[in-house]
């Protein structure tokens, strides 16, 4: 006999009251983080009153606090963020999705990274050991590292580099780099046939990527991110000047962020139906966690990055700062989201067709047309 209703859904009294006293602490844990972003620049300015007083040691400091500050809310986004898309495809398949771990749901994600702490790491016979113990690192490495250019306010960034965009375009190419290791070390035929499609789908992508923000780059005459939300402090936001030019920019450099990160539709390398799990076939535990770790820093990433080229950045209509920058980016997750559980995944030569034959040519038509305007003197920026 099958039992439904209220009985099924009973949990254990222990079970049950875990969750009770451990919910308070996942819901404020996320209320801090956004407090923390609230108060960031009076603690930015404390810091700094205070390392004035050792000069010597202020920029090791500031650095230092900059990484650790980082990490920490890379390493806890996702946590929330998975709980987030769960509950986003819930709704949009109308169910209600994680309901049993916490009040809605809310301690899922940490279950899960529990579980990943204690699952076996499993090296497959044959692999390449070096190679697939190296990759996971390596993918994580890149999305962390493009963190030290993200302006979060004025004067407020790990590594203030006047080529910052070129460095983000450099640095996140190492995922790409990871991958095929990954898929090639694992010593299967299903990995390594996703390593591959992800390395020609990602350097594809990198190239209208790359034209994109050159558009943003010809306007504002800048490689610097903080010069570049400056800009748009004084004039508004890049993305409703040349209206459509900009528009349709934004729009082509958000679909090539969602194929740099693997998402849906352009999820092919991790393609279950037809390659079991992709370049990830044989990776468990904290391995298998690393490459999700990373994704989805990539993913705030690509979205704060579209922010902070067409969005003004940390400056908002009313407030200003750091939580400006950290909401807008949020949004643009939860758009990506929204189109992961809206869209069908393409086909490998959809995939490869839409960026060559589609959204290079328009790139290039929309940086020639802006060289045009800056050379003729047309627009805000002058000639």
């Amino acid at each position: 006999m099958i039992r439904t209703g209220p009985a099924m859904m009973k949990r254990p009294p222990l079970e049950a009251k875990l969750s009770g006293l451990a919910s308070p602490l996942a819901v404020g844990m996320a209320v801090g983080v956004v407090a923390i972003l609230v108060a960031l620049p009076r603690i930015a300015d404390f810091i700094t009153e205070q390392t004035g007083k050792i000069p010597e040691y202020a920029t090791a400091i500031h650095i230092g606090l900059g990484v650790a500050g980082t990490v920490g809310l890379i390493s806890v986004f996702p946590i929330y963020i998975i709980w987030l898309e769960r509950k986003v495809a819930a709704h949009i398949q109308d169910r209600l999705g994680p309901m049993r771990v916490g009040w809605h749901g809310i301690l899922q994600g940490f279950a899960d990274g529990i579980k990943l702490l204690f699952k076996e790491d499993l090296i497959p016979n044959g692999a390449d050991r070096v190679m697939f113990k190296f990759a996971p690192i390596l993918v994580i490495m890149g999305a962390f590292a493009a963190f030290a250019v993200l302006p979060w306010d004025d004067g407020m960034v790990i590594a203030d580099l006047n080529i910052g965009i070129l460095y983000v375009l450099a640095i996140t190419s190492l995922g790409a780099i990871g991958v095929l290791m990954a898929g090639w070390g694992s010593n299967n035929k299903y990995a390594l046939l996703g390593g591959m499609r992800s390395a020609a789908q990602m350097v594809s992508y990198e190239i209208p990527t790359a034209i994109a923000a050159l558009v943003v780059i010809v306007q504002v005459g800048t490689l610097d991110l903080q010069q570049i939300v400056a800009i748009q402090q004084q004039n508004g936001w890049l993305i409703w000047h040349f209206f459509p030019l900009n528009f349709i920019t934004f729009v082509i450099f958000f679909i090539c962020g969602l194929a740099e990160t693997n998402r849906t539709p352009f999820d092919l390398p991790e393609a279950e139906s037809e390659l079991v799990a992709g370049f990830h076939t044989e990776y468990s535990g904290m391995r298998f966690a690393f490459f999700f770790l990373a994704e989805y820093g990539a993913m705030f990433l690509v979205s704060a990055l579209a922010v902070v080229l067409f969005f003004g950045g940390w400056n908002g209509p009313f407030v200003s700062g750091p939580i400006v920058l950290f909401a807008k980016g949020v949004f643009l997750v939860f758009v990506q989201m929204w189109l992961r559980w809206t869209l069908p995944r393409l086909r490998v030569d959809q995939l490869m067709a839409l960026c060559w034959k589609y959204l290079i040519p328009i790139s290039f038509v929309l940086l020639i047309s802006t060289a045009y305007f800056k050379v003729a003197g047309i627009g805000w920026f002058g000639g």
